[in-house]
C-alpha cells in the first residue's frame, strides 16, 4: 500500500534547527507509516503582497501551493520567535488564504522552541480561519526543546509518548482505519 504523502514545513529557515531535526526524528519513527517530505523552499517565498496574489503569482508560491495541494497532510514544526510565529512561516500561510489549499488538510501542529504558548496559540488561530483540518489531538508544544532533541533523535522519554500520541491521531485521520504500533 502506498504511503500517505505529508508535507513538512519547518518554520525556522535555520540550517541547524532543532524543529528540522524533530521533522527528521518524526520521518524515522513513521517510515512505515507516513512518506515525509520536507519542504525547502521557505526562504524563497516572497513577502506576500495582494496585488500579486493573482493567476500568476510568484513561481516560489506556485511551489508551494502545489505540494501543498498533492500532500495528504501536512506536519508543521515550528519555534516560536519573540512570543509569536517566525515571520517566514507566517508569509508563506498568508499566501494561501485565497487558495485554500489548508482547506480540510489533515494538519498536525508542533511548537517546539523555550517556551512556544504564545506562538502556538497564535499559528493555531491562523490554521483554524483557513480551515486546517486541526484538533487537540492532532497539536502539541514541546518547552525548552533544546533539552528533549538532541541531533535527529527525541531524548526525552515523556516528550518521545507526546509526540507518538499526536502523531498516531494525525495517522487516524489520514488512514482513519489503520492500527497504532
Amino acid at each position: 500500500m502506498k504511503l500517505p504523502t505529508i508535507m513538512a514545513i519547518c518554520g525556522s529557515t535555520r540550517v541547524a534547527s532543532t524543529n528540522l531535526n524533530l521533522i527528521k526524528a518524526i520521518s524515522e519513527l513513521y517510515q512505515s507509516k507516513l512518506s515525509i517530505k520536507l519542504f525547502e523552499g521557505l526562504s524563497e517565498i516572497p513577502h506576500f503582497n495582494p496585488d500579486l496574489d493573482n493567476d500568476l503569482p510568484p513561481e516560489a508560491v506556485v511551489d508551494f501551493r502545489h505540494q501543498l495541494m498533492m500532500a495528504d497532510g501536512i506536519l508543521i514544526c515550528t519555534p516560536e520567535y519573540a512570543m509569536g510565529v517566525p515571520g517566514s512561516l507566517k508569509n508563506a500561510i498568508d499566501w494561501t488564504v485565497s487558495s485554500m489549499e489548508f482547506s480540510r488538510k489533515p494538519t498536525v501542529l508542533i511548537t517546539a522552541s523555550s517556551l512556544g504558548e504564545k506562538g502556538h496559540a497564535s499559528l493555531l488561530e491562523t490554521l483554524k480561519i483557513i480551515e486546517a483540518d486541526i484538533n487537540e489531538e492532532t497539536q502539541l508544544v514541546i518547552s525548552y526543546v533544546k533539552t528533549k532533541v538532541k541531533s535527529t533523535t527525541i531524548t526525552d522519554v515523556t516528550t518521545l509518548q507526546e509526540v507518538n500520541k499526536v502523531m498516531e491521531a494525525f495517522v487516524k485521520k489520514i488512514r482513519p482505519n489503520s492500527q497504532p504500533e
